[in-house]
């Protein structure tokens, strides 16, 4: 968890975390990535919006991790485009590279 929490951090640069964070909400089967904003009206309270961007699911029969992407109706899908691997960081890199710009748009 915490070699993600330092993933989330690093995504944001120091200047922007006023504008955007990306947090890691964990589960105790998965655990989500998560795009933070803030309020964008005043009248809309004080609570930043959080996005669901990824999921990684632990498997412990195999010991690896999968990724999920999300929908347009919030639900995960296994994302076919990477192997599962016991090494969270490949998992990580793919989110990064976003090919298909199914993360990050």
């Amino acid at each position: 968890m915490a070699r993600v929490r330092r993933w989330c951090q690093q995504r944001v640069p120091e200047h922007a975390r006023g504008e955007v964070k990306v947090e890691c909400d964990v589960a105790p089967r998965h655990l989500t990535i998560v795009e933070c904003r803030p309020p964008w009206r005043q009248d809309t309270g004080a609570e930043w919006t959080r996005f669901p961007i990824a999921r990684l699911r632990y498997t412990k029969a195999t010991g690896e991790w999968s990724l999920y992407w999300r929908d347009r109706h919030l639900r995960f899908h296994l994302y076919d485009r990477v192997a599962p691997s016991p090494q969270i960081d490949d998992l990580l890199r793919e989110i990064d590279r976003d090919p298909s710009g199914i993360f990050w748009g």
